[in-house]
């Protein structure tokens, strides 16, 4: 049987990328916070009218919305013109774009390493990482950012022999301005660096990479100074000040941790690649003057640290580091594949650390929560990863497609269940407040909530303003002929008439004082 070839790999990433961002899109309530405020700010868009400016000064319940720019919000908007306003058309376009990204990091590991193995494990491995899938589920930027970033590493390479390929920097740094903002400033620093750490100076003096950058920077330019004209300075002090620069210095909303913050966060979530991970990266110092090799180290090493040293700390502030981790790693399961002959205790041990693991999860969740889907994940898990485990301590090369095999159905079982966003489970459901504030009040009503803060979900989901106050601030607005979203507790103390009570939902009543 002959071998796939280049396109044949190309289009059977692509398949199962689509397939694994794609299935049970739509099963599950929409995550605070970005989420939600994604979704508002796209579904006010969608609701403009045609011919007006509303595409160009967002604005998120109806007040100008100056925290990242507009353009994941207006593919979303025109998700919804086709499909109308769902779960599944708001997260659809970011869960296109990341998937896009496997065949994409295939690309530019077969341009890196001038061997198709390893950029078909690279690819493998960020297939099958859980915070990529997860994440790029969700109607979020990184995803869509990380697409970009590859796509221009993938035009920066293609550069070194067909010069016209520089045209395509410019355009993918200014996606990823018009996507994730000043994350531009540190992407396109790394991409910088690589250039320089390759020796690939000749590019600075191709004229299709400035020309490119011209073009591609000028409609990101331009969004930027229509900004600052239509709303002066306080959209530099929220979008520029508050909203970018802020965080490297201060804990913007409470988000803070230790510089380890990151560390902890791969230790979490990113095996079982992390355990290759350490041989890779070492295989890239000795490669250090190698494309792949300098790309790894400049992109790992600058990225994280960065990261680390920012003092606003966020789980997904580490999404664009996975690239980087999946090159090293299929690196190294390529020298694994390549040599036959292996012997590593130490990976026998976190394999089966990781099958008990999943033999504990299907206990779990066969005694606890009682969903099939996610007990049938468990028992995938411990199989695949036992026969990882007893092939990898045979020094048998084909634990490698088996323990790719076993991640992805295992990723594919949890993405099928109700369970892949477990964030969830933080705060009340919001899908049974929503059907009794819908039953009672109009929409772009406020509503004034005991709850601790303000959750952008139910916002979207009840198209109304449900705000928190303290207990002064709501028999104030008691008083004021309000609508009152009261937990029990609260509803007790302020001994409000019963028959004020519209209805109850998850220990919270919704009171008229009108």
């Amino acid at each position: 049987m002959r071998p796939f070839q280049k396109k044949e790999w190309l289009f059977s990433l692509l398949l199962v990328s689509l397939v694994l961002w794609l299935i049970c899109l739509g099963n599950s309530p929409l995550r605070d916070w970005d989420e939600g405020t994604v979704a508002q700010v796209a579904r006010e868009i969608w609701r403009a009218p045609f011919g007006s400016l509303h595409w160009l000064y967002p604005t998120l319940a109806g007040e100008p919305y100056h925290n990242k720019p507009p353009l994941m919000h207006l593919l979303i908007a025109w998700s919804y013109s086709l499909g109308g306003v769902n779960e599944w058309t708001t997260r659809l376009p970011g869960a296109v774009l990341t998937a896009l990204g496997v065949p994409l990091l295939y690309l530019v590991g077969s341009l890196l390493f001038n061997d198709s193995l390893p950029a078909l494990f690279a690819a493998l491995v960020y297939l099958t990482t859980l915070p990529v899938v997860r994440h790029g589920r969700l109607a979020m930027l990184d995803g869509t950012s990380i697409t970009f970033f590859l796509l221009l590493l993938f035009c920066v390479l293609k550069s070194r022999h067909q010069q016209r390929w520089a045209l395509g920097v410019g355009f993918c740094l200014g996606l990823i301005t018009l996507t994730k903002g000043m994350l531009v400033l540190l992407l396109g620093g790394i991409a910088a660096l690589f250039i320089l750490a390759s020796s690939q100076l000749a590019l600075l003096s191709n004229a299709y990479l400035w020309g490119g950058i011209l073009l591609g920077i000028a409609p990101a330019i331009a969004w930027y100074v229509a900004q600052w004209q239509y709303y002066g300075g306080n959209f530099l002090q929220i979008n520029l000040q508050a909203q970018t620069f802020d965080r490297i210095a201060q804990s913007v909303e409470g988000n803070t941790g230790a510089p380890w913050y990151y560390l902890i966060e791969l230790l979490k979530y990113a095996f079982p690649w992390l355990l290759f991970w350490p041989g890779g990266f070492y295989l890239a110092w000795k490669k250090r003057y190698s494309s792949w090799g300098s790309l790894v180290l400049v992109g790992t090493i600058v990225y994280f640290l960065t990261i680390s040293l920012i003092t606003t700390k966020l789980p997904w502030y580490i999404m664009p580091l996975y690239p980087f981790l999946a090159l090293a790693v299929g690196a190294e399961l390529s020298q694994v594949w390549q040599k036959k002959q292996f012997n590593s205790r130490i990976w026998t041990i976190f394999i089966v650390i990781i099958a008990a693991a999943g033999l504990g999860g299907g206990v779990y969740f066969t005694v606890v929560q009682e969903e099939s889907v996610l007990i049938v994940m468990s028992i995938v898990l411990t199989i695949s990863m036992s026969i990882v485990a007893w092939l990898i301590q045979k020094s048998d090369r084909r634990f490698i497609p088996v323990l790719f095999s076993g991640m992805y159905l295992v990723l594919l079982l949890l993405m099928s269940s109700q369970s892949w966003i477990w964030e969830l489970n933080e705060a009340f459901p919001v899908k049974p407040v929503v059907a009794l504030i819908r039953n009672h009040v109009s929409p772009g009503t406020k509503i004034y909530t005991s709850f601790a803060y303000g959750r952008p979900s139910l916002n979207f989901y009840c198209d109304c303003q449900v705000i928190p106050a303290t207990a002064l601030v709501l028999q104030q607005m008691w008083a004021n002929n309000s609508y009152l979203l009261l937990d029990n507790g609260t509803l007790s103390n302020l001994n409000l008439p019963a028959d004020k009570v519209l209805g109850n939902a998850e220990n919270f009543s919704l009171i008229a004082s009108k």
